[in-house]
């Protein structure tokens, strides 16, 4: 007989998520993901000057908010029509390259590391390491005094959990340095993004921080510690526990999903564009033996509301996008919109953008015998951070090349002033994936604004066809040997890095409700 288990809300992540899987002979057969807030921002830019919406949209999130400040002030270069000097270009590439850093550390050390590891193991280290001795005495004397956060609440270890105590007393360790490096990126993002968070100094037409020898001189020391960090500790953890003890869930392909993937591109290596950290393109069907990657073409986007809680209509361009909200809609249930692709869902995400790139480090992982799916995701994201370390120093030497040069610019000054009307869009890559804003100008006001968000991509729930978002799809198949400890779903998840605070964007106050974990 089959259970319906519900995880409202998951954990570790940003926002409100819940998910609810149909579990019959110990695997799932069915899952229903749901955003329970509902989207508001977009409301609250109608008629303000366009200039005004890299600075609220920023606001979506406290954890990815400069890329969505990016995409917007791209979304304001199309419709101002500003060309973006190439030192202006390098300064957005050295501040998001920072935010990028920061949070993919964050998200394998603290948001998803606990889902593998029995952090029990480290009481039987028996190693002479003084610094290990020290994590061991800590978490022993956590749990003796039973104030054992953040380490716990957890779900219970299964057969995959890593129990070994060496590798699992190395990872808590691992897990204690990467706070301080991913607070230290986020400094590196301040030098010339003029703030953390929510940078200042990303407009439309380039970058208002103009830079110095000191200012580089500084951003670099810090990128060889992160540098430092990424090679030797962050890669090698992730291929170890990857190629290791978590091989049988990267053989299985747990969470694989659709096997559709797409990426907007983004982090620009050329004056002229042609070269990019992530290209654009787009997989739909996955074969691993030979990948086909196509052209992405913007106008194939669309936004179902089906089985959101809107007021029912056709699949929409986010050019015409709107939120009607309609809370009693039959059949809905989820605040998240429906993104598709020729009709096709999505993934989007750092193991996206490694296939679109055909990245020979994530394809020899793949040929090794790891489908992609929840390993495979923690191993592109952490092969994309050492892309965007190396990127960093390049774009390093040019930004100081550049300001020797007569005339160097960092800002369209020309292209400041709002249109009286116009349109444009803004794409990039978030670290969580696909990222595009879209803005439409009328009496130089805002007179429509929407954003399609990484996790409204992976997030979404069925659409006109039936199909099942990527959350939802990937569930299918999961182990769940126990119904009481259902920690497979929140692995798969929590691997995609969700952000539901840039999926949906304003809470009822009289429904919110933290509900609990519930077997049916």
């Amino acid at each position: 007989m089959a259970k319906r288990i519900t995880v409202d809300p998951i954990t570790r992540i940003e926002g409100h998520l819940g998910v609810t899987v149909e579990v019959e002979n110990g695997k799932v057969k069915d899952a229903w993901s749901s955003g329970t807030m509902a989207r508001g921002f977009e409301a609250l830019l109608q008629g303000r000057d366009p200039r005004d919406a890299p600075y609220v949209t920023s606001r979506f999130c406290g954890v990815c908010y400069s890329v969505h400040q990016m995409a917007s002030v791209r979304a304001l270069d199309d419709a101002f029509g500003a060309k973006v000097p190439w030192g202006g270009t390098l300064l957005r590439n050295l501040a998001m390259g920072a935010e990028f850093i920061y949070d993919h550390i964050l998200h394998f050390y603290h948001l998803t590391a606990l889902d593998y590891l029995d952090i029990m193991a480290v009481a039987a280290y028996n190693g002479k390491d003084k610094g290990l001795n020290a994590v061991k005495e800590k978490v022993v004397g956590l749990v003796k005094s039973k104030d054992t956060f953040p380490l716990t609440p957890r779900y219970e270890p299964d057969e995959f959990s890593v129990r070994d105590p060496d590798m699992v007393i190395t990872a808590v360790k691992h897990y204690i340095d990467a706070l301080a490096m991913q607070a230290k990126a986020r400094n590196m993002g301040a030098i010339f993004g003029g703030r953390q968070p929510h940078y200042q100094s990303l407009v439309v037409g380039g970058c208002t921080q103009y830079p110095d020898v000191n200012m580089v001189a500084k951003f670099r020391t810090m990128l060889d510690e992160q540098a430092k960090f990424v090679n030797e500790i962050y890669i090698p953890d992730v291929l170890a526990f990857g190629t290791g003890p978590l091989f049988p869930l990267a053989k299985m392909g747990l969470g694989g999903g659709h096997y559709n993937y797409l990426s907007y591109g983004a982090f620009e290596l050329d004056k002229n564009g042609k070269q990019w950290v992530f290209p654009a393109g787009v997989i739909t069907g996955l074969n691993p033996g030979k990948i086909k990657v196509k052209s992405f073409d913007p106008d194939k986007i669309t936004e179902s509301v089906k089985y959101g809680w809107y007021k029912d209509d056709k699949p929409r361009h986010p050019y015409e996008g709107e939120q009607v909200f309609d809370l009693d809609k039959k059949d809905a249930y989820s605040f998240v919109k429906a993104p598709r692709y020729k009709g096709r869902p999505m993934e989007v995400g750092p193991l996206a953008r490694m296939l679109v790139a055909k990245n020979p480090d994530v394809l020899g992982l793949i040929k090794k015998g790891a489908k992609p799916g929840v390993v495979a995701r923690h191993a592109a994201r952490a092969i994309e951070t050492k892309l965007l370390v190396d990127a960093c120093y390049r774009w390093c030497d040019e930004l100081l090349t550049e300001m020797t040069k007569p005339g160097f610019k960092i800002h369209d000054t020309a292209h400041y002033e709002p249109p009286e009307k116009g349109e444009g869009a803004g794409f990039y890559e978030a670290p969580r994936g696909a990222l595009g804003h879209w803005i439409k100008i009328k009496d130089k006001k805002i007179a429509n604004y929407q954003a399609v968000v990484p996790s409204t991509w992976n997030a979404s729930p069925r659409c006109e066809k039936k199909y099942r978002g990527q959350y939802e799809e990937s569930l299918i198949g999961a182990p769940v040997p126990d119904v009481d400890n259902p920690i497979n779903v929140v692995r798969i998840i929590r691997s995609f890095d969700p952000c539901l605070a840039c999926a949906v964007h304003l809470i009822d106050p009289q429904s919110n409700e933290i509900k609990r974990f519930a077997v049916e």
